[in-house]
C-alpha cells in the first residue's frame, strides 16, 4: 500500500504492458554503442567492456525499505540492477565524472562526521555565540525528484565549469549523450508489472548519484553564497543541507521560504534551533560554547554482529575497535565520552560479548594512538591526538594496500567455526605447491564470504529469473 502511495506521490514510473522490456533495452544499448565505436567516438576497449551480453543481462527490480527513524516509516526505493544493462556505462560515466564533482564542491560537501566536528569546531572558535543557530534542512526525494534533462544538463554545466571539453579523450557531447541514455532508460519490475522511471535516476546506479549531486551544487549556490557573506558556515551530505548562523532566527525563516523557491524540483523541510542531529553527530550551542556528541536515531537498538556468530574473529574485534575511536572524536567533553563508553560495552555485553574482550579491544585503540586511558584531566589531549589523526580525505591514516590484478589473485570461502588460521594454511600451501612453478609469482588475497542469514531465507528480494531475464 504505502508503496503505490508513494509512486502515485512521485509521479515518476510509468505502468508498461505485461512485456518484459529487457531485450529492447539490450538491443538498443549495443546498437548505442556500436555506433559511438563504428564513428570512434569510444575505442574497441571501451566498446567491448561496456557491451551487454543477453545471457548475462537481467532487468532492474525495486524493492522498498522503511525508514524505521523516521514519523509514519515512509519507505526508501531501492533499485537493485547490478546486471541491468545500462550498468556498465554508469560506472563508467561516474568513473569520469565523479572526481571533477570532488575537486568542484570541495568547500560545500561534507563526507562524514569527523570531518563535520573539525570544520564546525574550527568555524566555533572564531564566530559562535549564546545566540547561534543550526539550521538542517532535508531534501525531499532527491533521486526520484530530479528532470532528466535537468540532470544532464548539470553535468553539462560541470564539464563546462571544469573547462573541459573532453575526459580521457571521450568528447563532452558524448558523454552528455551517454549520460542522457542511462537517464531516460530505467526499466524495472515490480510486484507483478514492469515499469519504466520517467523522472529522476535508479537510487543504486553510481551515474545517478554524481548527478543528483551535481544537480543540488549548482542549486545551492545562492545558500552557499549567503553563507560565505554572512560568516555562516554551510555544508551538504547529498540530500542533507547543514548550516550553523549567527543571523536572526526570523530573518532565517523568511530565509528558508526562499531557498524552497530556488528549484520546483527541490523540496526542502527544515528544522531551526540551538541543538541539532545531523548524519552521526548530535550538536547543542550550550551558551556560546559547541558541544558534541554520537547520535543515536530514536529507533536505534541496541544489536551488534552476535559474539557467537560464525564471522571472522577480527571483524569482532573490530567492532568495539571503531565504536570507541568514534566515541572519542566526537565527544566534546568526558562526560558525553564516558556515556557513549557506557553504552557501547552495554550493547556489547547484550550481545554476547565478554567483558574482557571489549576492554582488550579498547586497549588495542588506546595503544594504537600512542595513548593514556582518557581521564578528565587528559580527555581533551587525547580527543585532539584522535581527531588529527586523519588524513585529508577524513579517512585513518593507515591505507589498504592496492591489488594488482596482473599480480594478485582473488580467493574467497565460506567463513565456518574452525577456519581461523585457514588464510595463514592457504598462503602456506600456496608457497609450498606453486613457489617453483610459471605461476610462482602470483599472490593469493584470501578472504572470507559473509554467509547467508535468516533474512536471506525469509525475506525475498529478487524476482524469479524469468520475470528479469531474456526468454530463450
Amino acid at each position: 500500500m504505502k508503496a503505490q502511495i508513494y509512486m502515485t506521490k512521485t509521479k515518476a514510473y510509468q505502468v508498461l504492458e505485461n512485456i518484459n522490456p529487457l531485450e529492447s533495452l539490450v538491443d538498443r544499448t549495443n546498437d548505442l554503442l556500436y555506433r559511438l565505436w563504428a564513428s570512434k567516438h569510444i575505442t574497441q576497449k571501451q566498446y567491448k567492456m561496456l557491451s551487454v551480453d543477453k545471457d548475462e543481462a537481467e532487468l532492474a527490480h525495486l524493492y522498498f525499505l522503511p525508514k524505521a527513524h523516521k514519523p509514519n516509516t515512509p519507505l526508501r526505493p531501492i533499485m537493485a540492477g547490478l546486471k541491468s544493462p545500462t550498468m556498465k556505462i554508469s560506472k563508467w560515466l561516474d568513473g569520469l565524472l565523479r572526481p571533477l564533482f570532488d575537486r568542484l564542491a570541495v568547500d560545500s560537501t561534507i563526507m562524514n562526521g569527523v570531518q563535520l566536528i573539525k570544520q564546525v569546531e574550527r568555524w566555533s572558535a572564531r564566530y559562535l555565540t549564546s545566540a547561534t543557530s543550526f539550521i538542517i534542512m532535508d531534501v525531499t526525494d532527491l533521486y526520484t525528484m530530479i528532470p532528466e534533462e535537468g540532470g544532464v544538463t548539470a553535468i553539462k554545466r560541470l564539464m563546462e565549469t571544469s573547462n573541459l571539453k573532453q575526459i580521457d579523450g571521450v568528447k563532452r557531447e558524448i558523454i552528455l549523450a551517454l549520460a542522457r541514455f542511462v537517464m531516460t532508460n530505467n526499466y524495472f519490475y515490480f510486484d507483478g508489472s514492469y515499469y519504466k522511471q520517467i523522472r529522476g535516476g535508479a537510487m543504486e546506479s553510481p551515474l545517478i548519484l554524481t548527478i543528483a549531486n551535481t544537480y543540488m551544487y549548482f542549486v545551492e549556490r545562492p545558500i552557499f553564497k549567503w553563507a560565505q557573506r554572512t560568516c555562516s558556515i554551510y555544508y551538504r551530505y547529498i540530500d542533507d543541507l547543514f548550516i550553523m548562523s549567527n543571523v536572526h532566527a526570523d530573518t532565517l525563516k523568511g530565509l528558508l521560504k526562499f531557498w524552497n523557491r530556488l528549484d520546483s524540483n527541490i523540496e526542502l523541510s527544515e528544522c531551526v534551533g540551538l541543538t541539532a542531529e545531523y548524519l552521526d553527530v548530535n550538536l547543542e550551542n550550550r551558551g556560546g560554547i559547541l558541544m558534541t556528541e554520537v547520535f543515536h536515531k530514536p529507533s536505534h537498538e541496541p544489536y551488534f554482529l552476535p559474539f557467537t556468530s560464525v564471522h571472522a574473529q577480527h571483524i569482532k574485534k573490530n567492532i568495539p575497535c571503531v565504536a570507541y575511536t568514534r566515541a572519542i572524536r566526537y565527544s566534546s567533553s568526558f562526560e558525553a565520552f564516558k556515556r557513549e563508553e557506557i553504552h557501547i560495552c552495554m550493547s556489547l555485553l547484550l550481545n554476547g560479548y565478554p567483558l574482557s574482550f571489549i576492554l582488550k579491544q579498547f586497549e588495542r585503540v588506546l595503544q594504537t594512538f600512542q595513548c593514556a586511558v582518557p581521564t578528565r584531566k587528559n580527555y581533551l589531549n587525547i580527543r585532539k591526538i584522535f581527531l588529527e589523526t586523519v588524513d585529508n580525505n577524513n579517512n585513518n591514516i593507515t591505507k589498504k594496500a592496492a591489488i594488482d590484478f596482473e599480480v594478485h589473485i582473488l580467493c574467497h570461502f565460506s567463513f565456518t567455526k574452525g577456519m581461523h588460521n585457514f588464510s595463514t594454511r592457504f598462503q602456506e600451501l600456496w608457497n609450498t605447491c606453486f613457489l617453483d612453478t610459471a605461476i610462482g609469482n602470483m599472490k593469493p588475497v584470501v578472504g572470507s564470504k559473509r554467509l547467508h542469514n535468516l533474512q536471506d531465507y525469509l525475506v525475498k528480494k529478487k524476482p524469479n529469473k524469468s520475470l528479469i531475464g531474456i526468454d530463450k
